[in-house]
C-alpha cells in the first residue's frame, strides 16, 4: 500500500517565507531561469534560496523530469500549502488597501477636552498617515452631542451612555488624584483649605460628588469647565483640585498630594450610532482609537 507523502516532522522553522515564495515560482516556470526572470533575479539566487528550503525541511522538494523541474509528492505538499498561505496574503493585503481606499471623507469625533487636549489631537497625525482621504474633526466638550441627530460621528466619554441604539466599547480608566501648587497652601487639611472646581452644571459628575462626599463644596472658590485652566489655577495657589492624572502628572506647577492610589477612576468610552459602524470611514476610526487607547493603556491608569 501507498503511504502518501507528508512534510517531515522537522523541529526545524522555516526562517523566510520568501524560500517558499521562491520554489512556488519554480513550480509555476518548471526551471530555475524562467523563475529567476519572473522574480526579476539571478538564477543563482533562486537556486540558493531552494537549496536553503531542501536544507531546512531536510527533503528533496524538485526533481528533473523531460527537462523540466517537478515537484517531488512532499514538494507537492509544501507547495499546496504554501499558494494557500500566498492567497491568504493576497486577500489580506488586498483587504487592507480596500479598507484604505473606501476610508475618505470628513469625520467628526467629540470628546471631553482632557482627552482631546491631552491625547487625542496629538494623535491625529498617525491617524491620517494611515488614511490620508479623511478630513478629522474633533469638538472638545463636556456636553454629550447627541450621535443620533449626527451632530458628531464617534464620541468618546466618560460615562456609558444609558440609552439609545449605540454601539459602545470600554477603552480603559481615567485616574485622578488630589493635586496642590509646588508650594504648599497655608492649611492643614483638605477639608480647610480652598478647592476649585467644575461649573456647577457639573456638579453630578464623579469627580464633583468626589469633592461633596470629602470636603464639601462651599470650599470650592473657583469654578471652571476647562481643565487646563482648573490645573493652572491649582498652581498658582486658587486651591487645591481633583484632576486627572494624565494632566496633574505633567503639570510643572503640581504635586500629587493623594499618594500612589488614584481617589476614583473613570471608565473611557467609544460610542457610535449602530448605523454608522459598517461606514468604512467609521468602522477604521473606531478600530483606531481602540488599537491606540490599548496601546497607552497606563498613560490613563497610572498616578504618576
Amino acid at each position: 500500500m501507498d503511504i502518501p507523502a507528508r512534510l517531515p516532522c522537522n523541529p526545524a522553522v522555516i526562517q523566510d517565507w520568501n524560500d517558499v515564495r521562491y520554489a512556488i515560482v519554480v513550480a509555476r516556470c518548471g526551471s530555475l531561469a524562467g523563475a529567476a526572470r519572473q522574480l526579476g533575479v539571478d538564477q543563482t539566487t533562486v537556486a540558493r534560496r531552494l537549496r536553503a528550503l531542501e536544507a531546512c525541511l531536510g527533503t528533496q522538494l524538485f526533481e528533473r523530469q523531460r527537462g523540466r523541474l517537478t515537484p517531488t509528492p512532499v514538494g507537492d505538499e509544501l507547495l499546496a500549502r504554501g499558494q494557500r498561505i500566498e492567497a491568504e496574503i493576497a486577500a489580506l493585503c488586498h483587504l487592507a488597501t480596500d479598507r484604505q481606499a473606501q476610508a475618505r471623507g470628513e469625520l467628526r469625533i467629540t470628546a471631553v477636552d482632557v482627552l482631546t487636549s491631552h491625547y487625542l489631537a496629538r494623535q491625529v497625525a498617525d491617524l491620517r498617515s494611515r488614511y490620508p482621504e479623511l478630513a478629522i474633526e474633533i469638538i472638545a466638550s463636556s456636553r454629550s452631542l447627541d450621535l443620533g441627530r449626527r451632530e458628531a460621528d464617534i464620541a468618546v466619554r466618560l460615562a456609558r451612555p444609558a440609552d439609545g441604539d449605540l454601539v459602545m466599547r470600554s477603552l480603559g480608566r481615567l485616574a485622578y488624584g488630589v493635586y496642590g501648587p509646588e508650594k504648599p497652601l497655608l492649611h492643614t487639611s483638605w477639608q480647610s483649605a480652598p478647592w476649585v472646581g467644575y461649573e456647577r452644571a457639573l456638579d453630578r459628575v464623579p469627580e464633583m460628588c468626589w469633592l461633596s462626599e470629602h470636603v464639601g463644596q462651599q470650599n470650592v472658590s473657583f469654578r471652571c469647565n476647562n481643565i487646563d485652566a482648573l490645573a493652572n489655577a491649582v498652581a498658582d495657589g486658587l486651591g487645591l483640585g481633583i484632576l486627572p492624572c494624565l494632566v496633574g502628572s505633567r503639570h510643572p506647577g503640581l504635586r500629587c498630594l493623594s499618594g500612589s492610589e488614584a481617589v476614583l477612576t473613570r471608565e473611557i468610552w467609544l460610542v457610535l450610532p449602530r448605523e454608522l459602524r459598517d461606514v468604512p470611514r467609521v468602522r477604521v476610526v473606531g478600530d483606531w482609537l481602540i488599537e491606540r487607547f490599548r496601546r497607552d493603556e497606563t498613560r490613563f491608569s497610572r498616578t504618576s
